[in-house]
């Protein structure tokens, strides 16, 4: 499975919980309508509610995560055995190469990034102060863990308009989703 999300806002080297949330919810409507339009996504509804009385392991089991009353949803989960290969531009309002810039350094902010792209691990990682509109519930992450990124490049350059934030960036992340195993709960994601 191939797609591309994007993201167009700050991504400071050092951050917290609300920068990182605010980041994945960003992000939750276009992974939301990649499980609405997606043929191996689509007929899956399963995979994104709430059943009684699951296998744990089962392939076809709730790939919900529920911290602290909040459900969270993640496409790339090892339940799966699926894996993550991301190629990101990232464009910056300053030279190409830049390796630290006014926005801080490049390794940092991808560590920010990977951090966004999966779901909390715990309460600690969602702001207190959030509360879920009912169309993030759940809310949709890219990976169950950053674990689960097996391969990354990263490209940056300039970003040509006049006057922008140096502060925020403009991402295009093409995912690449691949398996481990084949399973029939996986097939038509990773085909």
């Amino acid at each position: 499975m191939h797609f591309t999300l994007t993201y167009n806002g700050q991504l400071p080297s050092s951050s917290n919980a609300k920068v990182k949330h605010d980041i994945r919810r960003k992000l939750h409507p276009q992974l939301k309508e990649l499980w609405r339009t997606h043929p191996a996504l689509a007929h899956s509804a399963n995979l994104v509610t709430r059943n009684s009385g699951e296998e744990e392991d089962s392939s076809d089991a709730s790939l919900l995560t529920d911290i602290q009353g909040n459900d969270f949803a993640s496409l790339v989960h090892p339940r799966q055995y699926l894996y993550a290969e991301l190629d990101i531009l990232m464009l910056r309002p300053e030279a190409p190469g830049a390796v630290i810039s006014k926005a801080g350094d490049i390794d940092n902010q991808l560590k920010t990034l990977f951090d966004a792209l999966r779901r909390p691990t715990d309460q600690s990682e969602v702001p207190s102060s959030w509360s879920p509109t009912p169309d993030e519930a759940p809310l949709y992450c890219l990976l169950e863990d950053d674990k689960l990124i097996t391969k990354v490049s990263v490209e940056t350059d300039r970003l040509l308009i006049l006057d922008a934030n140096p502060k925020e960036v403009q991402l295009t992340i093409r995912v690449n989703v691949k398996g481990t195993t084949a399973t029939w709960g996986n097939l038509g994601m990773i085909a």
